[in-house]
């Protein structure tokens, strides 16, 4: 086998053109290994983990994209190189080819192509986003900002900068935003409603609009603030913001909050700032001591923070227990004896959480890279329970995002069905802009093939909508036709997981 590497400096290429780099160098015959990226540390430490000689890669930084390949021969790696470049660059024009509108490569540029902008998303290393960050509030733009790795004492500092100017920062680490009715980041297509959500985490924000969408409510404005901003530290900065303009929203008739329970005095102001407009607070994992405002109405997963939402607006509570495919009876007559654990593999990360909090509620120590306390967390013992958020940076270094990236979990599946004792595992695929054009079909194979021979039984969930690109009915029939358990909603994925290894089948119906 030989290793190359080719190295673009000051290029930067989005994660979407990065996996089809990475799929084109694959498809190459002889190619053992291929992977394109942007030259972070991280990034670079998994080229070296993948023999990529260091002295190779030794002069590329965060501005830098890389590609690198393992082949048979030098020129199998040249060829599936040339066409990772050209995967890479096929949008871009040719050297020496000018354009009649070249390009904008900072923001004053943006703005000045298209100065009727109001948002801009920042998506850099997180070591050069607070500089983007204040180029864009200063052109006057709202931020969605993507980028994770950025300083907390930087984060206060840019809310206090946009709240002085009477702008928005979104996040750090905020994957999803939906304002004046355009999604941004890995936003789902949802239909215009009267419910405003505020959520401190993508995937959480993705639920709950999807959910409001699939049950008739709608949404009017979903409002990303960061994982961090309800910490005592950050102290609800976005989110006080967040919650003043959704109150005087029009559109806006109840406001619905997601986020881990918040620090107790950030909760104290936070859930008193609605005014009023009814606030529904989603705090998943909340402590069943915690006080809320009497206005404020309370609930600990996302499916239960939907369902009293839709009650504040007066519709019928939806049916969140139906599942297809195989019965729960029937799931566990596939099974081989002495299977009893329960896996989840989540691109999700507030899904992994939420997972983490019920099964614990059931099955006691749930051990995961993000865990609900500090002993529970990994390398996991044999003989346990565990929830693994493969997007995490431990699992996504070299290769972009599992909801960009269906194969990234491929091999997780394959190492978890091959444990003899787990019953089930849990999978979320998740839908909408920005994610994998079908990520069930990547999927469902490898799904069908962990259950052949009465191994573990997968219970799979589809975050999306039907309006989404990849269609939610088609990616669900597909997981059916693989054997899956298909839930309603995210939480019941893992309420069926924990009854297919235990056998009791009511936790499927527990009440959230």
């Amino acid at each position: 086998m030989t290793v190359e590497v080719r190295t673009f400096t000051d290029t930067y290429v989005d994660s979407v053109v990065q996996l089809e780099a990475m799929r084109a160098m694959r498809q190459t015959e002889g190619v053992d290994w291929a992977s394109a990226a942007m030259g972070t540390p991280a990034n670079l430490q998994a080229f070296r983990d993948q023999q990529v000689d260091p002295s190779a890669v030794a002069g590329a930084d965060p501005n830098d994209f890389v590609i690198a390949v393992r082949a048979a021969t030098p020129g199998v790696a040249e060829e599936a190189l040339d066409a990772g470049e050209r995967a890479a660059f096929a949008a871009r024009p040719a050297s020496g080819e000018r354009t009649a509108e070249p390009e904008p490569r900072t923001v004053r540029q943006a703005v000045q192509a298209q100065p009727s902008s109001t948002v801009a998303v920042v998506s850099v290393p997180g070591e050069y986003a607070p500089l983007v960050t204040c180029e864009a509030l200063s052109a006057g733009l709202h931020v969605l900002l993507f980028s994770d790795n950025v300083p907390v004492h930087e984060e206060v500092r840019l809310k206090d900068l946009a709240r002085a100017r009477g702008l928005l920062v979104m996040g750090p680490g905020a994957g999803t935003a939906m304002v004046g009715g355009v999604g941004l980041g890995f936003a789902n297509v949802v239909r215009p409603g009267r419910v405003g959500v505020v959520a401190a985490a993508g995937t959480g924000a993705q639920e709950v609009m999807s959910l409001l969408d699939r049950w008739g409510a709608g949404v009017s404005q979903v409002i990303g603030v960061g994982g961090r901003d309800l910490s005592r530290e950050v102290a609800g900065r976005t989110t006080l913001q967040a919650l003043a303009a959704l109150r005087e929203d029009p559109g806006t008739d109840v406001i619905l909050l997601v986020s881990k329970p918040p620090a107790p005095e950030v909760a104290a102001t936070v859930l008193g700032a609605g005014g009023g407009t009814p606030v529904v607070a989603a705090l998943i994992g909340l402590d069943p001591g915690f006080v809320a405002p009497a206005a404020v109405r309370l609930a600990d997963t996302l499916e239960g923070g939907v369902v009293a939402t839709l009650d504040v607006l007066g519709r019928p509570a939806p049916v969140t227990t139906a599942t297809t495919g195989p019965s729960v009876a029937q799931a566990r007559r596939r099974l081989a004896p002495r299977r009893t654990l329960v896996r989840g593999l989540f691109s999700g990360g507030t899904l992994c959480y939420e997972s983490v909090v019920l099964l614990s509620r059931v099955l006691g120590e749930v051990r995961s890279n993000v865990p609900i306390n500090p002993g529970w967390g990994l390398p996991a013992r044999p003989g346990s329970h565990q929830c693994l958020d493969l997007g995490e940076e431990e699992f996504t270094r070299g290769r972009p995002h599992p909801m960009i990236d269906a194969e990234a979990r491929l091999d997780v599946l394959a190492e978890h069905a091959a444990d003899e004792q787990v019953a089930a595992i849990v999978v979320d695929v998740v839908l909408g802009l920005g994610a994998h054009p079908d990520p069930a079909g990547v999927l469902a194979p490898a799904c069908e093939a962990a259950m052949a021979g009465r191994g573990p039984q997968v219970v799979a969930y589809v975050l999306g909508t039907e309006a989404d690109p990849q269609g939610l009915a088609a990616q669900r029939e597909r997981l059916q036709r693989a054997g899956c358990i298909v839930t309603e909603t995210a939480a019941r994925a893992s309420l069926v997981a924990a009854a297919v290894a235990t056998g009791d089948l009511d936790l499927a119906g527990e009440a959230l």
